[in-house]
């Protein structure tokens, strides 16, 4: 009795997490992520496109999101400055450094109005975020 009682054992201890980790697959192919037809609704194990890597981001649009976050912790003249000695050592970013400081004036006129954002003006850039500062306000 003790032989077949471990046979049984064994025979539960492989085939038991098997059963359990299926029935947690099917269980989570069917979740309702979103609102919607059930189509939209289903949650598929495989997908088409699984070997296709994200998209890495390019730098200088890391570099604006994070100036652009510093910017409504701080203050525009930190982003700026930060903005400066970003392109100062890496010089590939300079080419996109007006672009930045344009975006960095048109939210500084969102987040401080148009007055105090034209305060922190400074030849950044070539006077881009004035320039920003300006466009956003007309």
């Amino acid at each position: 009795m003790t032989h077949s009682a471990r046979r049984i054992g064994r025979t539960l201890a492989l085939v038991l997490p098997v059963v359990l980790v299926l029935s947690g697959t099917l269980a989570v192919t069917r979740v309702p992520w979103v609102a919607g037809t059930p189509e939209s609704q289903m949650l598929t194990a495989s997908a088409e496109d699984v070997s296709t890597k994200a998209k890495s981001r390019a730098p200088q649009d890391i570099l604006r999101d994070r100036l652009l976050v510093e910017l409504q912790e701080k203050d525009p003249g930190t982003a700026l400055t930060h903005l400066q000695r970003e392109v100062e050592r890496r010089p590939s970013l300079a080419k996109h450094c007006m672009n930045i400081a344009r975006a960095l004036g048109r939210a500084a006129v969102t987040h401080y109005g148009p007055t105090r954002a034209q305060s922190y003006s400074r030849p950044v850039c070539d006077t881009s975020f004035a320039s920003g500062v300006a466009n956003h306000h007309n």
